[in-house]
């Protein structure tokens, strides 16, 4: 295994002291060390800001940035890859450390293994030069072969595969900013909400702690999109339904990071506003299915945001007996938008949905 602390010390000793991007599971023990020891470490909203950003820092220092991300985030990072650092545009160098989710020949979640397949291939379509970095890789090796490319005004880009760093579990962790339970807080919404309406949920333990609350209800999921993939786009899907099914109620169930992600889409959705499409936030404040990670969710009051974009009747809340009035006003179409703060963290013994993501899809076609 490699030592995250090692990495970052040879990283910052060559003059690689500028972090930026989205935490990844496979990255977490990495991330972890970045955030409780570097002074310049932003996380972003996704991953082409945080390619952006490093190329700021190289506009007014000269020195290339680090860019962390999970394989899925290369589609978000695309563009400013080819149109702002590639050599043919601005020649800016750039390290990108990404996560290699869904690797051929390793058992993943569904939504990683397109990506995965995808991932050496895309990025040689976007003509970078790679290594793909294993438990046992050489790391002065590594960063030998990234320093040329660097220094000829090139991005370059590690692929890390899983288990290839040591554990280090973050210390500079941020207070809770509810002692809401998360889960807890699901269940009363599920509860509160009319049978027949459709639920859009977003990536990540939302919904499958959403699945689990189903089974233990004994209640169909016919009635639940689950989206397993496609961080930031629940809304737009969950709109996308609602325009089309006017005469449906359709909840939109997110996390504070998918929101952050494509912010744009508050404004989007306020400009369509169908009476049948409420958007319900829970806000932990973190990344917490890639290791708690924060989110700048904490210094953002999203229902603000919301209300500023258009979207009109929204509430904010932080207590269960807060929220049970706040389910039953936006049931009854009293609200538009609804920011639940919550505590990070999940159970231990959080299960998966027991579906595929077709068989999601199928029944939730037919139930409409």
């Amino acid at each position: 295994m490699i030592d995250p602390g090692k990495l970052y010390d040879k990283l910052t000793s060559g003059g690689l002291d500028f972090f930026t991007g989205v935490p990844d599971s496979l990255l977490k023990d990495f991330c972890a060390y970045i955030e409780d020891h570097s002074s310049s470490n932003i996380i972003t909203a996704n991953e082409g800001n945080a390619v952006a950003l490093a190329a700021g820092h190289y506009l007014a220092t000269g020195r290339p940035g680090v860019v962390y991300m999970q394989n899925s985030g290369i589609g978000n990072a695309v563009n400013p890859l080819i149109s702002l650092v590639d050599e043919d545009v601005y020649k800016i160098p750039v390290l990108l450390i990404v996560g290699w989710r869904g690797e051929p020949g390793l058992k993943d979640e569904p939504q990683h293994m397109k990506q995965g397949k995808l991932t050496l291939p895309l990025i040689e379509c976007l003509g970078i030069e790679y290594s793909v970095v294993e438990r046992d890789s050489d790391i002065d090796q590594l960063l030998s072969q990234a320093e040329e490319k660097l220094k000829n005004k090139k991005p370059y880009v590690f692929v890390v595969k899983k288990g290839v760093f040591g554990p280090y579990k973050l210390k500079k962790i941020k207070p809770d900013i509810s002692s809401l339970n998360k889960e807890a807080a699901l269940e009363i919404v599920v509860a509160g909400l009319r049978k027949d309406s459709l639920i859009v949920s977003t990536t990540g333990k939302l919904s499958r702690e959403l699945f689990e609350i189903r089974e233990k209800r004994n209640e169909t999921h016919n009635r639940d999109f689950l989206t397993v993939g496609s961080m930031g786009h629940t809304s737009q899907i969950a709109m996308g339904v609602a325009i089309s099914n006017p005469d449906r109620d359709v909840f939109c169930l997110d996390g504070d990071g998918s929101v952050i992600m494509h912010m744009g889409s508050l404004a989007v959705n306020a400009s369509i506003k169908p009476a049948n499409f409420r958007h319900i936030v829970f806000n932990n404040a973190a990344h917490d299915s890639v290791g708690g990670q924060p989110t700048v969710a904490d210094r953002v009051d999203l229902t603000a945001v919301a209300a500023a974009c258009g979207m009109g009747r929204g509430a904010r809340v932080l207590t269960e007996e807060e929220l049970k009035v706040a389910v039953e006003r936006i049931a009854g179409g009293d609200l538009d938008f609804l920011e639940i703060l919550v505590k990070k963290g999940a159970r231990p013994d959080l299960g998966r949905p027991t579906i595929s993501p077709v068989m999601c899809k199928e029944k939730f076609m037919e139930s409409m």
